[in-house]
């Protein structure tokens, strides 16, 4: 029987976990502080932001927001940033994408101090996860480790095969998985809109994760018995509900759950863990800027 692998249930367990090394670095007059920056009014930008200021307020973590008006130079986003910086409350902060289309976002990735860039974007972050010594492993790519982890997954000489090659998921994903560590040594492909025969690259793998951004484009036709699937996307559709809409993955889910192993639901799956692992980064990071050394889950 597959097993349906609940991401709500491991986040939740990873706040729980959280719970004390929050107490601790309180107790040291440390607690942990995550900021977040939204430049417009972009309704999903604004629903997440509240998502993960609530998530702060569950778990004991300061929250801190700052609105940037959508019209303004690109030289307030920075001078948000800068302050941010300097602020000795604020451990961590995330600048919401996207921005304006006069913002060039990298540009604003980089103004970000690294010992604070907890979504682990910075190139400074990414070198140091390419090079196996990952200050802040990104939101995502670690809450998938996870679940791997929760689901019993053996990642030892497993064939991996990533759809997607984004900067967030795709390939920070494949850096981790192949790297020489407890929750790594994966053989790893990575695939893309110009791979050939897509379902041959599928088929072959102990793991699939689907982070492509394209509406179930993989389904049980494209898996092997016995696969894990990981479904990273959240895309809308037209459906007949009273919203107009309905939310799917980037796999089929009815038929692929017919053959896989395990496999993540959406939403329910690969969402709050990216959440959770902002706070779990928000925490290491406090803990590192404060000196106060604390037991992370």
């Amino acid at each position: 029987m597959t097993e349906i692998i609940d991401g709500n249930a491991v986040a939740s367990e990873i706040r729980d976990d959280l719970t004390d090394a929050i107490e601790t670095l309180a107790a040291a007059g440390a607690r942990p502080g995550l900021a977040t920056v939204l430049m417009g009014d972009d309704p999903a930008s604004q629903t997440y932001v509240n998502m993960k200021r609530r998530d702060c307020e569950e778990v004991g973590i300061e929250s801190h927001h700052v609105d940037v008006a959508g019209d303004a130079p690109a030289e307030d986003l920075y001078g948000a940033i800068a302050d941010l910086n300097e602020d000795p409350d604020v451990h961590g902060y995330i600048a919401q994408a996207p921005v304006p289309d006069h913002v060039d976002y990298r540009e604003v990735i980089r103004r970000v101090d690294p010992a604070k860039d907890v979504d682990g974007f910075h190139p400074e972050n990414v070198g140091r996860l390419v090079a196996g010594d990952a200050r802040f492993r990104p939101c995502t790519p670690h809450g998938i480790q996870k679940l791997l982890e929760s689901a019993g997954v053996d990642l030892e000489g497993a064939d991996v095969t990533i759809v997607g090659r984004s900067d967030i998921v795709g390939k920070p994903l494949a850096n981790l998985l192949i790297q020489k560590a407890d929750d790594g040594n994966a053989t790893v492909t990575v695939c893309h809109s110009r791979t050939d025969d897509l379902t041959a690259k599928t088929r072959n793998a102990d793991v699939v994760v689907a982070a492509v951004g394209v509406p179930e484009l993989i389904d049980g036709s494209m898996i092997a018995e016995g696969t894990i699937v990981i479904d990273v996307g959240v895309n809308r559709i037209e459906a007949d509900t009273e919203k107009g809409y309905e939310l799917v993955g980037d796999v089929e889910f009815e038929s692929a759950a017919e053959k896989a192993g395990a496999i993540t639901p959406v939403p329910g799956g690969v969402g709050p863990m990216t959440r959770a692992m902002l706070l779990y980064n928000t925490v290491k990071a406090a803990s590192l800027q404060e000196d106060v050394p604390v037991e992370l889950p």
